[in-house]
């Protein structure tokens, strides 16, 4: 049996923000960066929203949220006393308000508001999971909060808020939503409706997402990287993540200040293929994947389809200039091999290991970090 629940009412398209038109008479607590607060997308935002309603904005948040912020953020919000939050940004914003409404949740009174995701990048498709990823700060482990309460109600898919994007942020976030994808496709709990985002996402970062890194202002190349984004998410929601997720947060929790997330997928996602593609069914899946969205034909091998996916996904990389390794990070090989222990142990313990397809042990896991330096 599948059960597949989708929560969150998506609007899609150019001016999609004008539906926060509706909301009448009150408290909207908007939760963003610094950047956006002084860039011009809280105030595209705020244009939308109508007069009758009183805004309070939190925009404190950071790249890879730390616990301590979202205290800060719930701590505001507890005062203010919102019916609505609005998330605006990457990740990291989204996560941070779905932080502060579990927590809120668990407390006296915890009030019944309402969450509009509003991604200003395309990448996390968190505007659509139930997960949120927020950073112990002390012992530098990402923490998963896996709970439907904190899947927003409405997402607003508004390419605007992504024209501006630089192509770094592009590169990253759109091999994060392509490894969101990938490994939803072979993930334990994948089925034909995971399946069918998975693909449609693959298809979108294929025909789109070099075209939004060379041109940042072609609108309908972002609306597609915008949609694929989302695609990606409600599949990684319902069928998960696996490997190259687990090792991605173990990156970014000790070495956050030199690899963003989707970086960290895309320098462990080729590894992480090839290693789960030993099992013959796991490397069947892959290659159905790579024929299905055109990355190789119906001819070849299973063998030969999953290495043109590895091959296209080294391929973009090359192509938007991203680092390769973790050397061409920044990072030293004294400071890397300290870690280590560390990384390994933490890609171990990571939620997103339990679904995936292969069984990783500690050796498979060093192999790995060892063949990315």
């Amino acid at each position: 049996m599948h059960t597949i629940f989708l929560k969150t009412k998506i609007h899609s398209g150019i001016g999609s923000l004008q539906v926060l038109s509706a909301y009448r008479n009150q408290k909207i607590f908007l939760v963003c960066d610094e950047f956006l607060l002084g860039s011009g997308g809280v105030k595209l935002l705020l244009e939308a929203v109508d007069n009758s309603c009183e805004v309070r904005i939190f925009h404190k948040v950071v790249p890879d949220p730390p616990m301590d912020t979202v205290a800060k953020a719930l701590v505001e919000f507890r005062r203010f006393g919102p019916q609505v939050m609005i998330a605006l940004g990457g990740g990291s914003a989204i996560d941070t308000a779905k932080g502060v409404l579990y927590l809120s949740k668990q407390m006296p009174g915890g009030s019944d508001v309402r969450l509009i995701a509003v991604p200003t990048t395309s990448g996390t498709g968190s505007e659509v999971t139930s997960v949120s990823v927020l950073t112990d700060e002390d012992s530098h482990v990402k923490h998963m909060i896996v709970d439907d309460i904190i899947r927003p109600d409405e997402a607003i898919l508004d390419a605007r808020l992504v024209l501006s994007v630089p192509p770094r942020v592009t590169a990253n976030t759109g091999m994060d939503t392509l490894t969101h994808a990938v490994e939803a496709y072979v993930g334990l709990h994948a089925d034909s409706f995971s399946d069918a985002m998975a693909e449609k996402a693959v298809e979108f970062v294929h025909s789109s997402l070099l075209a939004c890194y060379g041109s940042g202002s072609d609108l309908e190349a972002r609306t597609r990287m915008h949609e694929a984004s989302t695609y990606a998410g409600i599949a990684f929601n319902k069928a998960g993540l696996g490997l190259s997720h687990a090792l991605a947060h173990s990156l970014g929790g000790v070495f956050h200040s030199y690899i963003p997330h989707g970086l960290a997928n895309a320098l462990v996602l080729k590894e992480v293929i090839l290693f789960n593609s030993k099992a013959p069914g796991v490397c069947a899946r892959y290659a159905d994947l790579a024929r299905r969205t055109g990355i190789s034909t119906g001819a070849k091998s299973n063998q030969d389809a999953v290495l043109d996916l590895v091959r296209y996904i080294e391929e973009l990389k090359f192509q938007m200039k991203m680092p390769g390794t973790i050397r061409d990070c920044g990072i030293s090989r004294k400071e890397y091999d300290k870690s280590l222990a560390t990384l390994a142990l933490n890609t171990l313990k990571d939620w997103s290991l339990s679904l995936n397809p292969t069984k990783a042990a500690a050796e498979d896991v060093v192999k790995i970090l060892h063949s990315i330096y």
